[in-house]
C-alpha cells in the first residue's frame, strides 16, 4: 500500500497533475477533488501523468473518467500520460484509450 501524492505544475496547454502511489478506493477521492479544484479555461487540457502511480482499481478508474466529465463539462479536456502497463491495460480492455488521449510521456501530451 503506497500513499498517494498529486503534485501539481503548469504546462503550456494547460495544468499537470502529477499522480504517484496507489489511486484505489482509500483515496481516489482525492483525485476528484484535486481535479475538480483545478482551473480550468475552455480549450485547456489537464494532464494527468501517471508515470509514479503504483495501482489503481476500479475506484481510480472512475477517478480517471470523473476527471474526463469534469473537464469535458468546462469545454476543456484531459489527456493521460506515461500510463503504467497494468493500467494502460484495464484502460484498453474497457475502451478508454478511445475517448481520453494517451501519450508514453507528459511533454509530449503537453504539446499535442
Amino acid at each position: 500500500m503506497s500513499m498517494l501524492k498529486i503534485t501539481a505544475r503548469d504546462a503550456a496547454t494547460g495544468p499537470v497533475l502529477e499522480v504517484s502511489g496507489d489511486l484505489d478506493y482509500r483515496n481516489a477521492t482525492r483525485l476528484r477533488e484535486r481535479v475538480t479544484a483545478t482551473v480550468l479555461r475552455p480549450g485547456q487540457r489537464l494532464i494527468l501523468d501517471l508515470s509514479g502511480l503504483e495501482f489503481c482499481d476500479s475506484s481510480g478508474i472512475s477517478a480517471l473518467i470523473a476527471a474526463h466529465h469534469h473537464a469535458t463539462t468546462l469545454g476543456a479536456n484531459v489527456a493521460l500520460a506515461a500510463v503504467p502497463a497494468p493500467t494502460l491495460r484495464i484502460l484498453r480492455l474497457i475502451g478508454l484509450d478511445t475517448i481520453i488521449p494517451l501519450h508514453p510521456d507528459s511533454d509530449p501530451a503537453a504539446l499535442a
